[in-house]
This record gives structure tokens, C-alpha cells and sequence, in this order.
């Protein structure tokens, strides 16, 4: 049992290897009080032995459309709730719930839902994929609901999300594109150049004009070319842009995951999932907005048109295989899954990282960075069960 005072709980979580932001700790200690990260606990406050393994900060996820079976654009309050509680256990205890295309009045109505869930603390915000994207890079969104960004649609979105509007992604050189990124930098909404046909020079202009994150990059954007460079140039050489990159093995070649993490450094990427409703659930049919797709084998497409629709990737299994896979140093990946988003949601102060303080979100890994528990704001989500010892061994 923790050790209680008042109505707070302590507790200790020693023996690990501790990610912090000033570099990794052997033998490290994470004292726990109630919700928070402590500076020390309690003499009497018992230790959980977590040797062998690793502690990291809670995984923040800023483009996610579901799972659990479970749509964050058209399900109930109890189905979206389970998409979050499914991305919870593994690993990501910030979350952004993304829509995909469809009708404006639909999505104010669905903007207005959604903003209770992040007003009463289940979700971090709300994040707009479409319609406002270009019908050339439309992906797994139905082209008859695209649009072009009028500022006023636009901020008829915004403002039905009642303050809880964290990004929108623009293929900002359709008409009205670029008021429309200034719009959303007036109003402190992440514009993110995505789903667009942009070219080099399009994409520097939407850059300069205040747009500050490429959405899932290399993904529903013309390709790299020596001769037009187009968005994936513009995007990668701007210190201004943070970089969203999907590591599933689908979405990406590695060569393209090491290309971005060498040209932004990982101090410009974010680890995301673009997960739909199939992540920790399972292949078979699904609705993504009014699109059906497959999922199999793990991998989401269109029924009709067989473009990858999403993800069904979950952010335990980006962080393995960035580390066992890519190579990527530890440190870097906790930096591009946790502390990166948690800066560009403007939420640094309380999550991504493991400092006295912050909420207590973290996850533990293995030694192969296999998911063994994740603790949610003092709370653990999934409890580490350590080989041989059941559920952690309790230090004296």
C-alpha cells in the first residue's frame, strides 16, 4: 500500500533507469505524491523496484482519430472514452482527438461535444483534419465534403470548440489559405500544413504567414524532387516547424524517418499515431467519417480506392521500434513523443516530462522497451508486473 498523508497518497518508484530532461538517470528514484511528481517522499512512502527497467514521461499523442473501436469523430461519449482509455494503456496519457472531413454544421456540433470531454480533463484538445485540404492529397477524406479554408469556416470551427481548438491542418495554397493560417495564429490554434499540393515556395509563404507543424510528413503531400522541392523541403529546412511523423513501418521507409530526424533534429519531431478506430482493436471493417475502410494485418485502406486511412498504431510500439529499429538514442524519442507535443499544445508546465511538480504521467519499459505500466496523474493505468515478482517488488 502507499503511504497516505492527509488525504494524499506517496509512493516510490526506484531502481530504473529514469529519462529526464537533463539526461538519463541510473538507478534512478520517481517520488510520487497524489497526482504529482514529488522532490522526495516520505520517509515511510514505499518503493516499487523497478531494476531492469526503464521510466519515461507519459506519451502525448496530437493527431489521433480513435481506437478501441472507437471513432473520435462520430462515437458516443462512452465510445470515445474507451478509444482514450484503449490509448491510455498504452502509453499515451495526453491526447488530442482528431476529426476527419465532413459536413461544417456536423463538425461545429461534433467541436461543441468533443470540447466537454477536454473541459472535464479526457482529452487535451481538439485537432481538425479537413475539410479544408486539398482534393489532389485527400487521402482517406470524401472529396464531394472538401472545401476551400474560408477564414469565416474556419473560425466557425474554432469558436464552436469553445477555446478547446489546439491545431487545423490547411492545404494552405487553396484560396484563402493563407488569412486563413494568420486567423488561426491570431487565435492560438496550431495551423498545420497537410493534405496539400503545395509547392516549395507555397509552403515557405503558409510558414511565414504563422503555420508551425507539418502533418504527418512525407504522407498526402507531393513527393521530394530535385527540381521541385515542394512542402517536404520547405518543411524540414524551417526551424519554425515541428514535423509529425507516423513510425509504423507503413507509413514510413526508415530512410525517410532518419532523412527528418537528421534535417529537423529531434528537436523539431513529434511522434504522432494517426490512429483510427481499429488501434488496439483488431482487422475488419470500419467507418472513417462517411469512408469504409478495411483494416488488415494491421494496416487501414479504403475499401474504395485502397489509400491508407489512418493508422492502427498505438504510441508504445512507435517508441520500440524508433529505438530497436531506427536506432534513435532514448533520449530523442522521449523527446519526440513526449516533451515536443507537450511544448506545442502549450502544456509543458504540467506533462511531458519527469520533473517535480508535473502531473504524474509516466510509462515503464523493459529492457526491451516492451510496455510494462503506465501511471496516469498518480493513478497507475496499467500496474508493471515484473517477472517473477507479480506487481513490482516492494523495496523495504
Amino acid at each position: 500500500m502507499a503511504a497516505s498523508t492527509g488525504s494524499t497518497t506517496s509512493t516510490v518508484l526506484a531502481g530504473a533507469r529514469v529519462v529526464l530532461p537533463t539526461g538519463t538517470v541510473e538507478n534512478g528514484r520517481i517520488a510520487v505524491e497524489g497526482t504529482r511528481i514529488a522532490a522526495s517522499a516520505p520517509g515511510d512512502a514505499p518503493a516499487l523496484d523497478l531494476s531492469g527497467h526503464w521510466i519515461v514521461p507519459g506519451f502525448v499523442d496530437l493527431h489521433n482519430h480513435g481506437g478501441g473501436g472507437a471513432s473520435f469523430t462520430s462515437g458516443t461519449a462512452d465510445e470515445v472514452l474507451r478509444g482514450v482509455r484503449t490509448h491510455r494503456e498504452h502509453g499515451t496519457t495526453t491526447l488530442v482527438a482528431s476529426t476527419v472531413t465532413g459536413d461544417l454544421d456536423f463538425l461545429a456540433h461534433r467541436a461543441g461535444f468533443l470540447s466537454e470531454l477536454v473541459e472535464q480533463g479526457d482529452l487535451a484538445g481538439i485537432h481538425f483534419e479537413g475539410p479544408f485540404i486539398s482534393p489532389c492529397r485527400k487521402g482517406a477524406h470524401s472529396e464531394s465534403l472538401l472545401r476551400h479554408p474560408d477564414p469565416a469556416e474556419v473560425r466557425k470551427l474554432v469558436d464552436a470548440a469553445r477555446g478547446t481548438a489546439k491545431m487545423m491542418t490547411l492545404a494552405t495554397e487553396l484560396p484563402g489559405g493563407i488569412d486563413s493560417v494568420r486567423l488561426l495564429a491570431e487565435h492560438g490554434v496550431i495551423a498545420a500544413v497537410g493534405h496539400t499540393d503545395a509547392t516549395y515556395e507555397q509552403t515557405r509563404e503558409a510558414v511565414d504567414a504563422g503555420a508551425t507543424v507539418a502533418t504527418h510528413l512525407f504522407n498526402a503531400m507531393p513527393p521530394l524532387g530535385h527540381r521541385a522541392p515542394g512542402p517536404i523541403a520547405a518543411l524540414l529546412e524551417d526551424e519554425r516547424v515541428t514535423v509529425e511523423l507516423i513510425n509504423d513501418g507503413t507509413h514510413l521507409h526508415p530512410a525517410a524517418l532518419e532523412l527528418a530526424f537528421r534535417s529537423a533534429g529531434a528537436g523539431r519531431v513529434a511522434f504522432i499515431t494517426d490512429a483510427m478506430d481499429a488501434a488496439g482493436f483488431g482487422d475488419g471493417r470500419y467507418q472513417l467519417g462517411p469512408l469504409e475502410v478495411e483494416v488488415k494485418d494491421g494496416v487501414a485502406r479504403l475499401v474504395e480506392g485502397d489509400s491508407i486511412a489512418g493508422s492502427t498504431l498505438t504510441l508504445d510500439t512507435a517508441f520500440r521500434r524508433a529505438v530497436t529499429v531506427d536506432r534513435i538514442p532514448v533520449a530523442d524519442v522521449v523527446t519526440a513523443i513526449s516533451a515536443n507535443p507537450a511544448k506545442l499544445l502549450g502544456v509543458y508546465d504540467e506533462v511531458g516530462s519527469l520533473e517535480p511538480g508535473k502531473y504524474a504521467d509516466l510509462v515503464v519499459l523493459d529492457e526491451h522497451f516492451t510496455l510494462k505500466g503506465v501511471m496516469r496523474r498518480g493513478d497507475w493505468v496499467r500496474s508493471p508486473v515484473v517477472a517473477g515478482h507479480g506487481r513490482g517488488r516492494r523495496r523495504p
